[in-house]
């Protein structure tokens, strides 16, 4: 016999869609027992794959046991797939077990960054079947609100398309220290356009009212990530203390209050640890002054915190041990930690799956049930007010109709070439179609739509080489994801522009996931173009006059890494004499 709406609503009256929101959350929160309550505080990583097999997503257990032995709903989806209509399939089947629960209570899932060029386990994923856009510094580079809001749009057309409810960004730090290795994903270094383009970035993902077709954005990293000791990054102990000789702690803030005011959802709280200011000098996920006393209490907010991802537990990434992020606790026990994320205001703890520690903690007194309760509501009311009660599952026929759509396929393309920052030219720019070409980091079969592809420099009338940002490799894989370290090109690669540039009128145009030190370089090529993911084909427009010029720098290019070694981590444009200003382009 099948259940009629009015017999599911009479079983689960939380399912009346015509009650107030906090009624249907009291009815639902009535009827949890505290395993279930304590199942909603983990956000998870998952992987597509078989729902009963162990996820292949550094060893974390099947989907079944997240679901139905640790009560879990919340999974933060890595890797890409080939096609939406995998993807939205998988959800589909997910939201099925989920269903199948003594409550039914829906799956929300969440992804970092996959629109762009960058892959990194720990920040973002290659766009794959979706729209590509440049990475948010790029976004920065175009100056341009409406096409951030645009793209924002796009991506939540896409991402709902396939069951992706939580963005986990925009990520609004400033880019403050020139050698931060997360500085790909945010808006640059200027506090004024990070607050303007992150509250584009929001409305554009949560929609003109939040609801069933919006995209929650968990704002990122508050109070602020980027003003990192010596640039490095706190996912690897070296790099915990975040340090303010500047006294700028409240620039830092200036973003978020714009997100907040942009009506963000959620929020994350970074993993450094603030030394020297006011503010107790552990990881800012167990930090009550930062999370009760400023986020919740100075701005009020009232919406879900979640702590970067695995703040309470050791683990093996890539085969390597790694520590959890416990900066400024490390001698605290895992269960010691959760009590005192729990007591700092926090609702979620990103990439754990322990649920048993929390049951522990109510067990003998350390956190009470009403205080699970205060984060149970928030964590509900988002499902909510998402729509995920109604209707949790997608239409996989037309996942792959609205997941790289051709109009936003062409969308983000153009938001390619328009953010290829032009830094000097004499006279190469733009080249006119049918010379002959030499590239390097150039497909021949897209440099030949341009002109003739020769293969030396010797018989080329222009050569265009793309370059990559220095950076320094690392001891592990997963630390060599993370770009850091000094930003000089070796003497190697300015050796091999300079004897192209050498032989024949040169172009170099170097992806700046940081900013490079580009004087040697600048001094050997005939023009310098900086671009934050775009095509060959995306560069060769601009380059040759297909497209305008018009990308503007979103940050300072150093002069040389003395300048940035003494530069103050908190305080943005402070490297002395800069070879190219925040704002520099060049037009064609």
């Amino acid at each position: 016999m099948t259940m009629t709406t009015t017999d599911a609503i009479t079983a689960r009256p939380w399912l009346d869609a015509s009650l107030p929101v906090d009624d249907r959350v009291q009815l639902l929160l009535d009827e949890m027992t505290v395993d279930e309550k304590a199942g909603l505080f983990f956000h998870t990583m998952i992987a597509i794959g078989d729902l009963d097999e162990a996820n292949p997503v550094f060893a974390t257990p099947s989907a079944r046991e997240f679901v139905h032995v640790k009560n879990m709903t919340h999974f933060n989806l890595l890797g890409a797939a080939p096609t939406g209509r995998e993807i939205a399939a998988w959800q589909n089947a997910l939201q099925r077990l989920a269903a199948s629960t003594r409550l039914g209570i829906p799956v929300t899932l969440s992804t970092d960054p996959r629109h762009s060029f960058s892959e990194n386990p720990g920040a973002s994923i290659l766009a794959g079947p979706f729209s590509q856009w440049p990475e948010t510094l790029g976004l920065a580079a175009t100056r341009d609100p409406d096409l951030v809001q645009r793209f924002a749009d796009i991506a939540r057309q896409e991402y709902t398309a396939v069951g992706l409810r939580v963005a986990l960004h925009p990520q609004v730090d400033l880019a403050t220290e020139p050698r931060w290795a997360r500085q790909t994903a945010t808006f640059g270094e200027d506090a004024e356009l990070s607050g303007i383009l992150g509250a584009a970035y929001i409305r554009g993902f949560q929609g003109a009212s939040f609801g069933p077709g919006s995209v929650s954005t968990m704002t990122k990293h508050f109070p602020g990530g980027g003003p990192q000791k010596d640039g490095e990054d706190p996912h690897f102990p070296y790099g915990r203390e975040q340090v303010y000789p500047g006294g700028r702690f409240e620039l830092h803030l200036k973003p978020f209050e714009d997100a907040l005011a942009a009506g963000t959802r959620q929020m994350m709280p970074y993993y450094g640890m603030p030394v020297g200011t006011e503010f107790e000098e552990v990881g800012f996920g167990f930090n009550r002054s930062v999370i009760t006393g400023l986020l919740r209490e100075r701005f009020g907010f009232d919406g879900l915190v979640c702590t970067d991802w695995g703040l309470i537990n050791d683990a093996e990434i890539f085969g390597q041990p790694f520590p959890a992020r416990a900066w400024g606790v490390e001698d605290l026990t895992p269960r010691e930690r959760m009590r005192k994320v729990i007591d700092a205001g926090v609702d979620q703890f990103g990439g754990e799956d322990c649920p048993e520690l929390l049951l522990e903690l109510v067990a003998d007194g350390s956190v009470t049930e009403e205080r699970l309760d205060v984060s149970a509501r928030r964590i509900l009311r988002e499902k909510f007010e998402l729509g995920l009660f109604e209707d949790p599952f997608v239409d996989e026929d037309a996942a792959d109709e609205v997941v790289g759509r051709a109009e936003f396929r062409a969308a983000g393309e153009a938001a390619q070439r328009a953010s290829v920052t032009v830094l000097t030219n004499r006279g190469a720019l733009p080249f006119a179609t049918g010379l002959r070409l030499y590239v390097e980091g150039v497909e021949n079969e897209v440099a030949s739509a341009y002109g003739e592809v020769v293969a030396t420099p010797a018989e080329a009338d222009l050569a265009i080489v793309r370059l990559q940002a220095p950076f320094e490799q690392r001891d592990t894989t997963f630390e060599n994801f993370f770009h850091a370290g000094s930003l000089e090109f070796t003497e190697e690669v300015v050796a091999h522009v300079r004897e192209i540039a050498a032989a024949v009128p040169t172009v170099v145009d170097v992806l700046a996931d940081r900013p490079p030190i580009l004087q040697p370089i600048v001094d050997a090529a005939t023009a310098v173009t900086v671009n934050w993911g775009a095509s060959g084909a995306a560069l060769l427009d601009v380059l040759s006059g297909a497209a305008p010029a018009r990308g503007a720098l979103p940050f300072d290019l150093p002069r040389s890494m003395a300048a940035v070694e003494e530069s103050r981590p908190d305080v943005p444009f402070d490297t002395a004499d800069p070879l190219f200003r925040f704002g520099h382009g060049l037009t064609l």
